[in-house]
């Protein structure tokens, strides 16, 4: 394992965007950080500014404002930069699919590698997701 990829897989830097969602996955993403799990202390950190994010987590479906915007923060992404779709919304639009203000899916937008699932998803799915998503990671 290359020093590269060793320090990638124990300090991932986590940017959260909230793609029109609901509010229910970002409290649980808040959730990780509070002292009973404490992902800070897996080197999990939630950054500020994408260009400073190795894993860009988003949550809520896709819609017309915020759709143009996710394409241009994944580009703004260092390299190699991962995508874990947290919640429902995220990953298959649930009941927003037929609605109005909703665009493609997310993958129809960038590569996904994570989909983690639920209304919202638990705290120990979400870390569960970004563990997998580390394990995609290939230097």
């Amino acid at each position: 394992m290359s020093l590269k990829s060793w320090a990638f897989k124990k300090s991932p830097w986590v940017f959260h965007l909230s793609a029109g969602s609901c509010n229910n996955c970002d409290i649980e993403i808040l959730d990780c950080l509070t002292p009973r799990y404490d992902v800070e202390r897996f080197g999990i950190l939630l950054v500020g500014s994408i260009r400073h994010a190795d894993i860009l987590l988003v949550t809520g479906a896709v819609n017309r404002k915020v759709a143009p915007r996710i394409r241009e923060l994944y580009d703004m992404a260092p390299r190699p930069c991962l995508v874990v779709a947290c919640g429902t919304c995220a990953c298959g639009q649930h009941m927003f699919k037929e609605s109005y203000h909703t665009m493609e899916p997310l993958d129809a937008r960038v590569p996904v590698s994570v989909y983690v699932p639920g209304c919202p998803p638990k705290p120990e799915a979400l870390i569960s997701g970004i563990v997998r998503a580390l394990q995609q990671f290939k230097v």
